[in-house]
């Protein structure tokens, strides 16, 4: 099954039929699509609870900007209709009651259909029972009315995988929307939905959010949990949330989703008052620290430089403090080999995992993703642990620095967004890598030019987020600055641990100083 809300498929490949809603539906007295792209997630529920629309007719709004803009975005690659008229049929409870809703089609199962995770591999295996955060998304009274598209195992920041094909950026579609939750920003960016589900394992929240002009907000290890399939992803690493256009939606989906499970591995305690609350309250004059080149990308574009100055401007408008380092507040080489390290090793464990479930082949899994894990078996259990340990240096680098500074600035990405097939491999080294992962001498991978391509693909244009997920500490992207071109560059802020609170009351000043939250594409 694939997205395209259409009556042809992109991918040829069977669709199940689109049959549109009634125009009546869709343009009644009380709610037109460009009403209802106009609106936040918090602003549609307000409608809902007031009686001036229905879930109903939201849902209708939705599902007809899906069948427009989709085909063009390939943002949603699994339509949930039955399952949302479901929902309609039912009592809609909770701060986002009616509001209609996308999830991610990686680690946040819905009971009954499979998780792709974007692998052919698993496009036919339904899951058992839903994920955590699905669950609180559904007693938040949200119509979940689709999965969106996202790279084999999240394993990238672009969204371009073989077995759906890739999402488009709608501010210009020759472009990434990013990933690995590319699809879920490319969706809201153009208002399908006002909000939708993501993840981070290494950026995948704010790295779309990025590309696409949103919020995103990746909150400190075990504030949201990841159960009941699994415990800590990535030990810890790896983190659940959404991407948004309003800084109060984010903080009220926080809300929504902190707080642990019986099978956490810690016990988080979100604010007594809430995220939502802290909207309201301007925060202190903060100290800011800010840098822009890193060991991995020394000369970030002009663009990303812009985005970071005019952030800092604002700041400083605002009363707050900003100041340039000379260097990053940690050894972001080591930061970011580790992070590699580590990253190809869950990946190889991963594989090995989904084909104990499926039964299936190498074959089944993409050519890069069958790299990066090859890289990860020749690591040794000595290397793996060096480099999961290895955060704590970082942890304390960054505690010394948040003595003296309260957050950290840098862009959220040191390029524009890359043209889709940008990172696809020369062909001298698809046959070279083709030939050692059939001879089984794939760890020979490491001593070609394929690893240093990958970290240039997975770390150059994207140095400054992996950071917050090796040590743990939230982090957030807010889109401040467009570019001439008329694309979004992010500014991204890292916090000390527990730091969220004070990320949502600073994105809420700088909403008001800047406002963004009306932006979207008119793609469709």
């Amino acid at each position: 099954m694939c997205g395209c809300f259409g009556p042809e498929c992109l991918h040829n490949c069977d669709l199940v039929e689109f049959v549109p809603p009634a125009a009546t539906d869709i343009y009644s007295d009380f709610m037109r699509i460009d009403e209802y792209r106009t609106y936040d997630g918090l602003g549609l529920a307000e409608l809902v609870s007031t009686g001036d629309v229905t879930p109903r007719e939201l849902l209708d709004c939705a599902l007809e900007q899906a069948k427009s803009a989709n085909p063009g975005l390939n943002a949603i690659v699994r339509p949930m209709r039955e399952e949302a008229e479901q929902r309609l049929a039912g009592t809609l409870e909770g701060p986002f009651a009616g509001v209609p809703f996308l999830i991610k089609d990686l680690s946040q199962d819905y009971a009954g259909l499979p998780t792709s995770s974007g692998s052919r591999a698993l496009t036919e295996l339904p899951m058992p029972e839903h994920a955590t955060v699905v669950q609180r998304w559904l007693d938040a009274g949200l119509v979940i009315f689709g999965k969106t598209n996202t790279p084999e195992f999240g394993a990238k920041g672009i969204t371009e995988p073989a077995v759906f094909g890739p999402a488009r950026n709608p501010w210009d579609r020759s472009r990434t929307p990013g990933g690995s939750s590319g699809g879920s920003a490319a969706a809201v960016a153009a208002g399908i939905a006002p909000v939708a589900g993501a993840n981070d394992g290494g950026g995948s929240i704010r790295i779309p959010a990025a590309c696409c002009g949103l919020v995103g907000l990746k909150p400190g290890r075990g504030l949201v949990p990841s159960g009941p399939t699994f415990g800590e992803p990535m030990h810890g690493a790896a983190v659940q949330g959404v991407v948004s256009r309003s800084v109060r939606d984010t903080a009220a989906m926080l809300d929504v989703l902190a707080g642990g499970e019986p099978t956490s591995g810690y016990s988080s305690t979100p604010p007594p008052d809430g995220f939502l609350s802290r909207m309201d309250t301007d925060p202190r004059p903060l100290r800011i620290g800010m840098y822009a080149a890193t060991s991995v990308n020394p000369s970030p574009a002009p663009e990303a430089i812009a985005a970071m100055e005019s952030a800092a401007t604002t700041l400083g408008e605002l009363g707050h403090t900003v100041e340039l380092l000379e260097a990053p507040p940690f050894d972001d080489a080591a930061l970011n080999r580790e992070f590699l390290l580590a990253w190809f090793t869950y990946l190889a464990w991963e594989l090995e995992e989904v084909k104990r479930r499926t039964g299936c082949g190498d074959d089944a899994f993409e050519r890069d993703t069958r790299i990066m894990a090859a890289l990860g078996r020749s690591a040794s259990g000595v290397d793996y642990l060096d480099a999961v340990e290895g955060r704590h240096v970082h942890v304390r680098a960054l505690a010394t620095y948040f003595e003296t500074y309260d957050l950290l600035l840098t862009p959220t990405l040191a390029e524009l967004p890359p043209k889709i097939g940008a990172f696809e491999l020369a062909k001298p080294l698809q046959l070279a890598s083709d030939l050692l992962l059939r001879s089984r001498t794939a760890g020979m991978l490491k001593y070609t030019g394929i690893v240093d391509q990958m970290i240039d693909e997975n770390i150059s244009w994207i140095p400054y987020t992996q950071t917050a997920n090796v040590t743990g500490r939230p982090a957030l992207s807010v889109p401040l600055y467009w570019t001439s071109a008329g694309l979004p560059m992010g500014a991204h802020f890292l916090a000390p641990l527990g730091g969220e609170g004070l990320l949502v009351q600073l994105a809420a000043q700088l909403e008001r100083a800047v406002p963004w939250a009306h932006r979207y594409s008119d793609i469709g």
